[in-house]
């Protein structure tokens, strides 16, 4: 009788988990570090903003990982799972940061007064600075519940269940996390409406 052998990159995330709980072969558990790593780094990264932080905190995190692999319940998602030890971290890092008065590496948004006069006229790139400015407005908590439900495509009940509150607790947040981020949004937009203004104007006086 011929025995398939299935590839280790066949398994499923939770297939992964389990084999590794019940075998303890490193394989399984390097197969899924392989796979999330460099997700999990890049949201340190959007939270933290400094790289080598961003770093150490993606090693924290797969150490506490292989702690707490025991308690993942098999009928959950286990990227819903991974990510919210991710931001339940990060957010206890920050935490105890801010209580210490120090400032992680904050990303550097480029000001409408600093803006490239060549790329004022590209309209992606003024929309994309938009967003990134509006983003850069809001605080940690605000811009993590976004990327929750916006990047990560988590649901409410999987938010809630991260952040430890109720579900009508995360659509209200959610609420005004929206209304703040379209607020700052369109507050950029006229600021750089304005600015595009007075460059027409000074270009107008110029050829004239």
């Amino acid at each position: 009788m011929e025995v398939i052998v299935k590839s280790i990159q066949t398994y499923s995330d939770e297939e992964l988990v389990h084999l590794f709980i019940t075998t303890q072969r490193n394989r399984y558990f390097e197969a899924l570090y392989e796979r999330y790593a460099d997700k999990v780094y890049r949201k340190c990264l959007s939270l933290v903003k400094e790289p080598a932080k961003a770093e150490d905190f993606t090693h924290d995190i797969f150490l506490k990982l292989i702690l707490k692999l025991g308690t993942f319940k098999e009928n959950a998602r286990f990227s819903t799972w991974l990510y919210s030890i991710t931001y339940n971290y990060c957010m206890d890092q920050l935490r105890v940061v801010q209580k210490r008065g120090e400032v992680y590496g904050e990303e550097e948004i480029m000001t409408p007064a600093e803006a490239d006069l060549d790329s004022v006229f590209e309209e992606d790139e003024i929309e994309l600075r938009r967003l990134q400015q509006a983003m850069a407005q809001l605080n940690t908590d605000e811009k993590t519940l976004l990327m929750m439900k916006y990047q990560d495509d988590m649901s409410i009940r999987e938010i809630a269940e991260v952040l430890g509150v109720t579900e009508s607790a995360v659509k209200m947040r959610l609420l005004r996390s929206r209304a703040k981020l379209r607020k700052r949004y369109f507050e950029t937009m006229l600021f750089l409406g304005l600015l595009l203004s007075k460059l027409l104007e000074l270009i107008k006086y110029l050829i004239n």
